[in-house]
């Protein structure tokens, strides 16, 4: 699997280091993921997910099943 959130479909994105002299290299921002296994009742089963935290709060929020579904629906989660 790449570095893209199952949930939320953050990925990694390029810019510049910029040094004091203004200079500028390339480099990459990396999302904050983590491997996280979540229990789906609906289902009953656990499903291990590669999530950002930022996902990981919003299926706190919102639930799993629906977090799910809307990552379905925008092509995030194949599952």
């Amino acid at each position: 699997m790449s570095n893209i959130c199952q949930i939320t479909g953050k990925k990694v994105i390029v810019g510049n280091n910029v040094s004091h002299s203004m200079r500028k290299t390339k480099r990459v921002f990396k999302p904050n993921l983590q491997v996280k296994k979540f229990y789906l009742p609906e289902e009953d089963k656990w499903l291990t997910l590669k999530v950002s935290t930022s996902g990981i709060r919003n299926i706190n929020k919102k639930g799993l099943a629906a977090c799910l579904k809307e990552a379905k629906a925008k092509g995030y989660y194949k599952g």
